[in-house]
């Protein structure tokens, strides 16, 4: 006789004997029979719990992942060791900066101060992908505060994209600044209700003269983000063409015009370039000792953009010295150390972190004449 007690699979649940409440099983023969062990209605609770707890599992781990992911940061694309110190003493007449992150630069010669962006807000990866946004007041009252300003003559948008723009209007209405930038960064200050008084279109190229310092606004590009369908969310379209009334989708707050700031002082010159775009041959005839070099995204482009963007920022306007910016998580702490982007962005970006800090580190051993710095948070450092 064949014995088959190694041959039967395991019950189908709705497979039964109707007539006597057994579940059959089949070997391997095709033949069935009755089988021995539990009734129906116990197979199919053991059958339903262990699909639950299985889910359960599976969910529950994937929650795990996405919080890691959502809520954990990677680290910093530039040197620990380029951080400076502030600076305790600023002698009369000094140049000096301080940074809040991303590229919100405030400058001042202790006679004029001016901005570069003023974005202080922060939000989580779900809400910027999913939700709507508008400025946060109280981030806005930190901001100013811990920058210990609160008149400005300008505030400068590099370009019209949330990370940059969305606070402006706010910071020049608290402030009494100018808000100079493109058509569609004048649309964001109308959508929050900044009165036309305060609002300058720039003339590309056209000098303003603030104090002591000269300030001209040069066309540019935004860096070219490697996925198709986030290049045609934040730069398609480019232009915000009537005023933007936050809450509005992250998106909504399109790139504009964007600009390459050079500035020129009695004390020096610089030029800040917030993003990590160029257009061959836009800063020809435009020197300066520092630049402001941003750098998000910057690892996820080919190596040839990245010595081209290099050269056509750096190389041409004769730096010296560089300052990182833009290296920063636009969802990390709005205080405290910086950090990396969060592990999601930076899994998105396929390594773009570590590869924007190999690209920096060859330059760095490339040109031993130039000076690698980055600045802490909020703190007064002397520029010239």
């Amino acid at each position: 006789m064949e014995d088959d007690s190694y041959l039967i699979i395991p019950p189908r649940v709705c497979d039964l004997d109707h007539s006597e409440g057994k579940p059959w099983t089949r070997n391997f023969s095709g033949k069935r029979r009755q089988s021995s062990g539990p009734d129906r209605a116990t197979v199919c609770d053991m059958n339903r719990r262990n699909l639950f707890w299985g889910m359960g599992a599976v969910f529950a781990g994937l929650l795990a992942l996405a919080t890691f992911m959502l809520t954990t940061f990677e680290e910093p694309a530039v040197d620990p060791a380029w951080v400076l110190d502030a600076d305790s003493e600023i002698p009369e007449g000094s140049v000096t900066v301080r940074y809040t992150g991303t590229s919100t630069l405030l400058f001042s010669d202790g006679e004029t101060d001016w901005m570069v962006d003023g974005w202080f807000s922060r939000f989580g990866p779900l809400a910027l992908a999913l939700g709507q946004i508008a400025p946060d007041h109280d981030a806005i009252t930190l901001g100013l505060e811990r920058n210990q300003v609160d008149r400005l003559a300008l505030v400068i948008p590099v370009h019209s994209h949330f990370d940059h723009a969305m606070d402006s209007p706010e910071v020049a209405k608290r402030t009494g600044a100018i808000l100079l930038g493109s058509e569609s960064t004048a649309n964001i200050g109308r959508g929050w209700g900044l009165d036309e008084s305060q609002i300058r279109i720039a003339v590309d190229r056209q000098p303003v003269q603030v104090g002591r310092f000269t300030i001209t606004l040069i066309p540019t590009r935004h860096f070219e983000f490697p996925n198709a369908a986030m290049a045609e969310q934040a730069l398609a379209d480019p232009d915000i063409t009537e005023p933007l009334v936050p809450p509005v989708s992250a998106f909504e707050y399109r790139v504009g015009q964007p600009y390459a700031i050079h500035v020129s002082h009695p004390r020096g010159r610089w030029l800040i370039q917030g993003s990590a775009g160029y257009i061959e041959g836009g800063l020809t005839g435009y020197d300066a000792d520092v630049v402001f070099l941003g750098i998000g995204g910057l690892g996820t482009q080919t190596e040839e953009y990245r010595e081209a963007y290099w050269r056509e920022t750096v190389t041409t306007i004769g730096a010296t010295r560089v300052i990182p910016i833009h290296w920063d998580s636009l969802t990390g702490p709005a205080e405290g150390p910086f950090t990396g982007p969060v592990r999601a962005v930076g899994s998105l970006a396929n390594g773009g972190g570590p590869q924007t800090f190999e690209f920096l580190e060859q330059m760095e051993s490339r040109h031993p004449e130039l000076r690698f710095s980055t600045l802490p948070r909020f703190d007064e450092i002397v520029l010239f």
